[in-house]
């Protein structure tokens, strides 16, 4: 079975530009949530005000020509993907032995609804040419795949917001079959648009926490309200071991399975046993061939949402049992909001650091938990992850029941 591994990362998030700066906030305590400097609540009557907005935004980093053809959605995915390849040291690759798996949940929103505002208010002349490439929801992962002249196969798995980690998912299973020697994998999302604040908001999803935006993410209390929005991107470059360790790469850790289940229940809200949640879990762990007391850390799902949250704690303790007690759970988005397709990508990226640093990022917010919380809750300051082996599961759920669980171990 061949070994897959981690070697390179990239990132921008609402809390910073970079993995460094990404990392360094989150070890930090820091939230990303900032009340949106816009009119639209004024001109939509929107309740929701806040959100997890990109720090730096990509318009930044990129050239004019890039932004003009690229929804933020890819230009995001750009941003991580260069940054990820520079840091796995630019690897020479025959590009049919080169792939890519890069997820948006929703797609090109901002591209679609500015088209037709256009049609409306000016025709159908004024229509872009590039409209279509830009709102697809494969357009991140296609602009990846030219950027970097990949020819293993271009892919896009949409799971709402399981997409990001079933890319990476993809990606595996990609250099398992032998496909592929090196993946760029990972997810992006810009959909902070006043029709999605608005959607979600009808949906009672969101956090209305608007007098305290840094406070507004915080999963597992007692007074959590909803998850609150956020943008970003993040990219691994995973590949085989044998591949990295004959270029001399540095190795972050082992992606060793993956778990992916269904639950077959309802188009939005989960399973109420966690069911299929825990047999995700169980599956990769299965998959790497480890056992449920390997298991030291957890980046769960975690959106802050009044009823999911428990579902996937009690999907946790049901399967850990007392081995719960050991380990430490770090629920992440109550810094970033949530990414939906991003989301699973950026939390892929904060377990494969708590691994190679040893060190669990905390969870903000929680004033009250949960009496039904019981797992070990890292919170306001991080901690030392066990010395010694260990594996760490990153934990993806998205409407439609689509669950998946990523099994990192060190490298």
């Amino acid at each position: 079975m061949t070994t897959v591994v981690v070697t390179g990362l990239g990132a921008t998030t609402p809390l910073g530009g970079d993995v460094a700066s990404t990392w360094e906030a989150a070890l930090a305590g820091r939230s990303g949530i900032r009340i949106l400097e816009n009119d639209w609540a004024e001109k939509y009557g929107l309740e929701v005000r806040i959100a997890g907005q990109i720090a730096v935004r990509p318009e930044e980093v990129l050239t004019r020509p890039e932004t003009k053809r690229m929804d933020p959605s890819a230009q995001l995915a750009i941003v991580a993907t260069r940054e990820a390849w520079a840091d796995a040291g630019s690897p020479e690759v025959d590009p049919e032995r080169l792939g890519v798996a890069v997820s948006s949940g929703i797609g090109g929103v901002w591209t679609l609804l500015d088209s037709w505002d256009t049609l409306r208010e000016k025709g159908a002349s004024r229509v872009l040419p590039m409209t279509v490439p830009m709102l697809m929801p494969n357009s991140p992962s296609a602009y990846v795949e030219l950027e970097m002249g990949a020819r293993a196969g271009a892919h896009a798995p949409v799971s709402a917001c399981a997409s990001g980690a079933e890319a990476i998912a993809t990606a595996y299973t990609m250099i398992q079959l032998g496909r592929a020697d090196v993946v760029v994998a990972g997810g992006t999302e810009a959909a902070t648009h006043p029709i999605c604040l608005a959607a979600f908001d009808a949906m009672r999803a969101l956090s209305r926490r608007n007098d305290d935006p840094a406070g507004a993410s915080r999963p597992y209390d007692v007074t959590r309200d909803g998850f609150v929005m956020g943008e970003g991107s993040s990219v691994l470059i995973l590949e085989s071991e044998e591949h990295a360790k004959a270029r001399g790469a540095k190795i972050y850790a082992r992606l060793s399975g993956v778990g992916m289940t269904s639950d077959a229940h309802h188009i939005a809200a989960p399973e109420p046993n966690g069911a299929e949640q825990s047999r995700a879990m169980r599956l990769a762990l299965e998959s790497a061939g480890l056992a449920i007391t390997d298991v030291v850390h957890i980046n769960p799902h975690a959106t802050s949402t009044v009823v999911g949250d428990m579902i996937e704690a009690r999907a946790i303790r049901g399967l850990l049992g007392s081995h719960a007690d050991n380990v430490l759970l770090s629920a992440t988005k109550s810094m970033t909001g949530h990414l939906l397709g991003g989301a699973g990508a950026v939390e892929a990226l904060f377990t494969v650091k708590a691994l190679h640093h040893r060190k669990a990022p905390p969870t903000i917010n929680v004033t009250q938990p949960d009496p039904e919380l019981e797992v070990d809750l890292v919170r306001d300051v991080p901690r030392d992850l066990p010395a010694g082996d260990g594996v760490a599961l990153s934990n993806s759920f998205g409407f439609g029941g689509h669950n998946v669980a990523l099994a990192f171990t060190n490298a």
